[in-house]
């Protein structure tokens, strides 16, 4: 059988604020040479991404919750498989200032805002359209965030195109574009177990990072420098074990030619990252209610708070400029 692209629905949202009832669709992507994804137009999240092991046996390596209402309960669902935005990570005070004029940001982690709000792009429904081409499979989703959402200045027409190739390959590629100036960091949320199940513990985790984020105990960037990892737990620019250690912290990339490789020595499962952006954020779902350590999260974008420091990538984006973000996951088994 050659590749697939299969619509079902799954379900109707409760609906929330600036978005009533809405019907959720799931896309499966199948490249039929082994690699098949599941994406859902709510949060346009990723589901499932089915990849064979070294026996060619087929499972899952992203972690799923089970139904739609599973999706919508926040307090079961951190984030699992969600595109994030307006702007993951934390923006400290929930405030940030453009062209001296300040900004007040949605308040949804204490005294912060974090991962666009409580009202986050992870909450919507997003339009979706399906094709194949040169043989790959693309699903692009977008959605169109008003002028003052959560805080946020401007109205941002979003997109995240979901490509599958049968070289076993799945990219996120992100763009977005604005009616005022404002800031724009995209990502996506999903939990990464190539076991297919259990904790993550035995997977090998390399990172081409040498330095990583110092923070505070609210998880707001100190001043100064990321810290040089060399001879600390954290130094990953050699493989090895995730272990027991709990991992929550944002490394700097050294370059663009990878990013991250995790592997499961049991399967045989390797994926690896590359990525135009210059941190990932790795996080050992230490906190994840009833699941806890069963998926890590690799999720590429900008730096933590980054609208407030001058000395981190810049943010903004401005009317007549596109924001893009690609980050592609290698997936093989030997």
């Amino acid at each position: 059988m050659g590749a697939t692209i299969q619509r079902e629905r799954v379900g109707t949202t409760a609906g929330h604020r600036g978005q009533g009832p809405t019907d959720v669709d799931a896309y499966t992507l199948d490249t039929g040479e082994g690699l098949a994804v599941v994406v859902w137009t709510y949060g346009a999240q990723l589901v499932e991404v089915l990849v064979p092991d070294r026996e060619g046996r087929t499972g899952n390596v992203v972690v799923r919750l089970p139904d739609l209402d599973g999706y919508q309960d926040r307090a079961a669902n951190p984030y699992v498989g969600s595109t994030v935005g307006r702007y993951c990570r934390c923006v400290a005070g929930g405030r940030f200032r453009l062209d001296g004029v300040a900004h007040h940001l949605d308040r949804n982690d204490g005294d912060h805002h974090i991962h666009g709000g409580a009202l986050g792009f992870d909450r919507y429904v997003w339009r979706a359209e399906a094709e194949r081409a040169d043989g790959v499979l693309s699903l692009r989703l977008c959605l169109d965030s008003p002028d003052g959402d959560q805080g946020y200045p401007g109205a941002l027409s979003a997109e995240v195109r979901y490509q599958v190739s049968g070289e076993g390959t799945l990219t996120f590629d992100y763009r977005a574009t604005t009616t005022a100036s404002t800031i724009v960091g995209l990502t996506n949320h999903a939990y990464w177990n190539l076991a297919g199940g259990g904790r993550i513990d035995g997977h090998l985790l390399a990172l081409n990072a040498g330095r990583a984020v110092v923070f505070d105990d609210e998880l707001i960037p100190l001043p100064g420098p990321p810290a040089d990892l060399t001879g600390s737990p954290l130094d990953h620019r050699e493989p090895k074990p995730i272990g027991a250690r709990r991992l929550d912290n944002c490394f700097v990339l050294d370059g663009p030619d990878w990013a991250a490789r995790l592997h499961d020595p049991a399967s045989g499962r390797t994926m690896r990252v590359v990525t135009d952006q210059p941190a990932v954020g790795v996080y050992s779902a230490d906190g994840f209610a009833g699941r806890r350590r069963s998926g890590i999260c690799l999720e590429a974008g900008p730096l933590p708070d980054a609208p407030n420091r001058a000395d981190y990538p810049p943010v903004r984006l401005d009317p007549g400029e596109t924001y893009r973000h690609r980050t592609v996951h290698h997936f093989s088994a030997h």
